[in-house]
């Protein structure tokens, strides 16, 4: 199974396990090490302080100082609902550059199996093209 594969059956178990019933979400990310970090989203009762679901596992990438190279974020409407990828949010994406820009994340599809995109393809005009990619990404 190819790592894409993997952290998309990461992120579905965890979901399964962790919301038996009705919603859930789970993030998962792969590392240069090897390492497979997820997470979900901390249920918050004031919505201004929510989080993403990828957050916990960028943080524990960050604890660990692992450098990311894949990210998938899954959720599902219920039990009974088809799992869907949901693209990293413009948050998430900010917060997955601190390791570069090519990162292959998974994206949004009309299908049920991942997709991934270079995180440096979903923003053709990110605001650090103003900048020479060696003060980034080296």
């Amino acid at each position: 199974m190819n790592i894409e594969q993997m952290l998309f059956e990461e992120a579905k178990s965890l979901i399964k396990q962790r919301y038996p019933n009705g919603w859930g979400g789970a993030a998962a990310m792969y590392s240069k090490n090897g390492k497979i970090y997820t997470s979900v989203a901390p249920e918050i009762i004031n919505a201004s302080n929510a989080l993403c679901i990828e957050t916990g596992a960028t943080l524990e990438a960050h604890k660990y100082q692992n450098i990311i190279t894949h990210s998938i974020c899954v959720v599902r409407d219920d039990e009974l609902s088809d799992f869907k990828i949901l693209t990293p949010c413009g948050t998430c994406q900010e917060r997955l550059l601190y390791w570069g820009n090519k990162i292959k994340v998974a994206v949004t599809t009309n299908n049920d199996q991942p997709q991934y995109k270079l995180l440096n393809d979903l923003q053709p005009y990110h605001w650090t093209k103003a900048y020479d990619d060696i003060e980034f990404f080296e």
